[in-house]
């Protein structure tokens, strides 16, 4: 986590450094060089928190013109320049901020000043979740709805083809799909842990590790491997979050509109050689063709895999468009009911 401090104080200052010195970071004093406003403007859309060390309405004041969501925007804690109370301002769950506020917490003694519901009452908290498991929230206007009936203890639903290690929190069960002529069952779940979008009106927890192979011709256009991508999300109901990287032969990694396609996409692109794709052991979807052209009989669905790592698992495999093949494979995962703060 990449956290700045900004103290207004002498003694302010010395608490801001002795936190950088225990949870990284860099501590600012109000003045040198940035100005209170200044210091917020440009650390608040590049930091994953912010620490104010001094009164909560200056924080408050500073950061109300950046806010925005909280699928966005940092965490932001306040603490007093005495160390006595600590605050979590804003995103509390899935910036941190409450975690980040319970680690200051222990190392001065302060009194973490916690305000969200399902923390007070000790509730399962899905946004808090989903970060835990390395996942992201699709819907983030719904987190509210899974909290409010958390809350009212109504059961909320769970649907995920992992099996989900440790005990399920209170409130929560697995969801069991009506069967076709049944009376009961329900037709969708409340929360959706996958990669593919199944059910359309459940809170969407998508977990960030699929990996794209990619294939294509010889100077093959950015906009055809953006459209051959686009038909391959809408077609294999695949979130678009899940993808952390990119995937190909070496032949392919200088391919013009191929990296400016994964530059599009923040995506780093990894390449291998012939030898490394034929090397993996596999059930792949092979052509003689491409390994004529490249060395090896799949350029997409091998180089998704290789990158994906042991215990890869491909969940789409080779799709073509417009000269270019795309697969998706997905790291080994292993999610589990953890979500509170450890």
């Amino acid at each position: 986590m990449n956290i700045e401090y900004l103290s207004f104080t002498d003694k302010g200052q010395a608490l801001a450094e002795y936190l950088a010195s225990c949870l990284g970071g860099k501590a600012w004093r109000s003045g040198a060089p940035y100005k209170l406003k200044e210091w917020t403007d440009r650390a608040f859309p590049d930091d994953d928190a912010l620490v104010y060390v001094g009164a909560c309405g200056i924080a408050v004041r500073a950061i109300a013109p950046h806010v925005v969501s909280k699928a966005s925007d940092p965490a932001v804690v306040v603490i007093d320049e005495c160390g006595d109370f600590v605050i979590p301002v804003l995103s509390g769950h899935l910036g941190g901020a409450n975690n980040l506020a319970r680690k200051i917490a222990e190392l001065t003694g302060a009194v973490p000043v916690v305000t969200t519901a399902t923390d007070r009452n000790g509730k399962f908290a899905v946004d808090e979740w989903s970060k835990k498991q390395g996942a992201w929230i699709i819907e983030p206007h719904r987190i509210k709805l899974i909290s409010s009936a958390v809350l009212k203890g109504d059961d909320v639903t769970v649907e995920s083809p992992w099996d989900l290690a440790g005990d399920m929190p209170e409130g929560l069960k697995r969801f069991s799909p009506k069967a076709e002529g049944a009376s009961d069952g329900a037709e969708r779940p409340d929360i959706e842990l996958d990669v593919f979008d199944k059910y359309s009106d459940a809170i969407h927890v998508v977990p960030r590790i699929a990996v794209l192979g990619i294939g294509c011709r010889k100077n093959t256009p950015e906009e055809n491997i953006e459209e051959c991508f686009a038909k391959f999300l809408e077609e294999n109901h695949v979130f678009e979050k899940a993808i952390t990287e990119a995937a190909t032969i070496d032949i392919k990694k200088n391919e013009p509109g191929l990296l400016a396609f994964c530059g599009k996409h923040s995506w780093h692109l990894t390449d291998y050689t012939a030898e490394e794709l034929n090397a993996l052991d596999g059930d792949f979807t092979g052509s003689d063709f491409v390994k004529k052209i490249t060395g090896v009989d799949s350029v997409c669905e091998r180089s998704a895999a290789k990158k994906a790592g042991a215990g890869y698992k491909i969940v789409v495999r080779k799709f073509a468009r417009e000269g270019v093949t795309m697969a998706l494979a997905l790291r080994d995962y292993r999610p589990d009911w953890s979500w509170k703060y450890e």
